[in-house]
């Protein structure tokens, strides 16, 4: 996450905290109120845990809050997610890489199919992966498409899939 966008998130954060009822608000009200003012997707580890840093900083700051009152927040703010994923039908438990990043599917037991944030974009990649001192690392064959390259492809996939069904019938 590169340093502007670290700056706006926390002064979004920091704005949500301070016009917020702190006995009613969780880390995830904050995470998901940002999100929706910055319009970026705070779910992502790395930022989840930047996000809970700055929430930390403030709480540390405020002087009538007694360390209980924090630790309460947290079990609520589970609840609330795992509420939330219901709501959209996210069944699965997400799964993420050592780099943080969302791993969308595996493609087989060496490909994948991550979301991951690169200076500043976010994108989808495709890519082989190896395994070196007990970790899955990735490796230089593949592809990472932004999010306008991606909405092309997906575009394209139905003309794609009627050219190999044409292919195999011609066989």
């Amino acid at each position: 996450m590169d340093a502007e966008t670290q700056r706006r998130i926390e002064e979004v954060v920091v704005e949500v905290l301070e016009s917020s009822d702190m006995t009613t608000m969780t880390e995830y009200k904050v995470r998901k109120a940002a999100a929706e003012r910055l319009g970026l997707d705070l779910s992502f580890p790395d930022r989840k845990r930047f996000v809970r840093g700055i929430v930390e900083s403030f709480l540390v700051s405020k002087k009538d809050e007694s360390p209980q009152q924090q630790q309460e927040q947290e079990p609520q703010e589970e609840e609330e997610e795992e509420e939330e994923d219901a709501k959209k039908g996210n069944r699965r438990e997400k799964e993420y890489d050592d780099e943080g990043d969302l791993i969308l599917c595996r493609l087989s037991t060496k490909r994948r199919v991550t979301l991951q944030e690169f200076r500043g974009k976010t994108l989808v990649s495709i890519r082989e992966y190896y395994m070196k001192d007990g970790k899955e690392l990735p490796s230089s064959k593949g592809i990472s498409l932004t999010a306008d390259q991606w909405e092309a492809f997906r575009k394209a996939v139905p003309a794609i899939e009627e050219a190999i069904t044409k292919m195999q019938e011609s066989d």
